[in-house]
């Protein structure tokens, strides 16, 4: 009995086992070898700046794309992108850094305080019950949702301003901030050559005079950046003016011509301060000395 039993069990086992083999194979999913190989070149934030949830998505993604464009990896940029490429035998195109800019200039000087909130320290929770401590809806509530979205440590709430800064050194572009941000304010925009760049820094969709009453640094909508533009980069939809990065000379025109200085340049060298009116006159003033003293000498020679 004990044999049979153990041949019995052998049996059921072999035929388990080949069973289980049959259905493996069945049900065999293939992976390309080359995920692997894109995913360990990749930097493991699985942040999902790319679009793709983590970077065994993305590295998917690369591999069955046809081309790598449209595709990249923000936080290892145009080097990692390099890699992959050499992977897969194709061709990344060269994409400009970005980097996640707050547009909101609402200082605690320029946006006083209307009411105090005394509920959860949430961006996202404090926006579904009311508008601000503020006159101003629109504005950052420096409670740091975007803080805690971001995995690299770019991006803090002044404590002198209580509006997010993002560290530009630190700061991969992964996007996660302008997730987190219920008000909608942080935004991915072009680094810049030398890190220069121009937005308008305001999202208040309010008029003017509102808008102007509940922070003095708000965007007005009068339009004079738009008029002023050369290369019509500048919309104002909505009573707030915008910016096109892509159509954006950085001539800072718009800047100079901006009532309320909604308009912000970051990285520029100090403008040149124009000539003084007195020096322009003694300027103007010794070519006609030199003229007067030439028709006397002249006068002379003809006596």
């Amino acid at each position: 009995m004990i044999i049979i039993a153990i041949i019995s069990l052998g049996i059921i086992g072999a035929a388990g086992a080949l069973l289980l083999y049959v259905v493996s194979k069945k049900f065999e999913v293939y992976e390309d070898p080359r995920i692997a190989q894109v995913q360990e070149v990749l930097p493991g934030a699985n942040c999902g700046g790319c679009g793709y949830p983590g970077c065994s998505g993305f590295a998917g993604a690369c591999v069955k794309a046809d081309s790598l464009d449209g595709l990249l990896c923000p936080v290892g940029g145009a080097p990692v992108m390099s890699k992959v490429a050499a992977i897969l035998g194709k061709e990344a195109k060269a994409a400009e850094p970005m980097v996640a800019v707050v547009r909101c200039n609402g200082t605690c000087q320029a946006r006083p305080k209307t009411n105090t909130y005394d509920g959860t320290k949430s961006c996202a929770i404090a926006t579904s019950l009311y508008g601000g401590e503020t006159g101003c809806s629109f504005g950052c509530l420096g409670y740091g949702d975007c803080v805690k979205a971001c995995n690299f440590d770019a991006i803090h709430i002044n404590p002198e301003t209580g509006i997010a800064t993002v560290d530009e050194e630190k700061c991969t572009s992964c996007g996660a901030c302008v997730k987190a941000c219920p008000k909608n304010i942080i935004e991915l925009r072009k680094k810049g050559p030398k890190s220069r760049r121009i937005f308008v820094s305001c999202v208040n969709k309010d008029k003017g005079a509102v808008a102007r009453k509940a922070c003095s640094n708000a965007c007005i909508g009068c339009g004079k950046c738009a008029k002023e533009c050369p290369f019509e980069a500048i919309t104002v939809e909505n009573n707030v003016a915008y910016i096109d990065f892509n159509k954006c000379r950085m001539c800072r025109k718009c800047v100079a011509v901006c009532p309320t200085g909604a308009i912000h340049e970051l990285n520029f060298p100090p403008r040149k301060e124009p000539a003084p009116e007195a020096a322009k006159e003694a300027v103007a003033a010794k070519p006609q000395a030199a003229t007067t003293a030439e028709n006397k000498e002249e006068s002379k020679n003809q006596q």
